[in-house]
């Protein structure tokens, strides 16, 4: 990817990710599905000025829509890259 802009679509608030962020300083973003990990830490540290120390990546498969036609289609999949900062360094999520 080129455009780093595209690498991240958005943060994921939840339960999950809001105690991974207090104990860990860890935060899930969602990202493109062609992004690599170098890629995303990359992103992270240029548009937020933040040190990454680590990035795990998880692919998930879209999820099949109601049978009630023939073209009922599935969702869209997507992958989530959860970040680690490094120590001192923090999120102001406003």
């Amino acid at each position: 990817m080129k455009d780093i802009f595209r690498v991240i679509n958005t943060i994921r608030l939840s339960e999950k990710a809001t105690l991974l962020g207090e104990q860990n300083n860890e935060f899930v973003f969602e990202v493109n599905p062609k992004a690599n990990k170098l890629e995303i830490k990359q992103a992270v540290q240029q548009i937020f000025g933040k040190k990454v120390v680590a990035v795990r990546t998880m692919q998930y498969d879209g999820k099949a829509r109601r049978k009630r036609r023939a073209d009922a289609g599935i969702s869209p999949k997507w992958k989530k890259a959860v970040v680690r900062l490094a120590p001192g360094e923090k999120f102001e999520l406003v």
